[in-house]
């Protein structure tokens, strides 16, 4: 899937989303580093796309629940 957001208004992604994806990433250790990343980069491109002000905590707020959205959508695995 194409990532939304690799920039940020034309920039790299603020400093600020490093330490939100890295606690995001500790949190839900079962998701990809990577995907987490993405992920809270796409919050915050969305937000400042939808007129919002993107701060760190909307973001990681935005983020954990897509996150947790994901992790609970996963099949369950089969006991054999």
């Amino acid at each position: 899937m194409p990532v939304l957001a690799t920039r940020v208004d034309g920039r790299a992604p603020t400093p600020q989303l490093e330490p939100v994806s890295a606690r995001l990433a500790a949190e839900f250790f079962s998701v990809p580093a990577e995907r987490v990343s993405r992920c809270v980069a796409d919050v915050w491109a969305c937000t400042e796309h939808l007129g919002l002000r993107a701060t760190p905590a909307t973001v990681e707020w935005i983020a954990r629940e897509h996150l947790l959205a994901l992790v609970n959508s996963a099949p369950p695995s089969r006991a054999e």
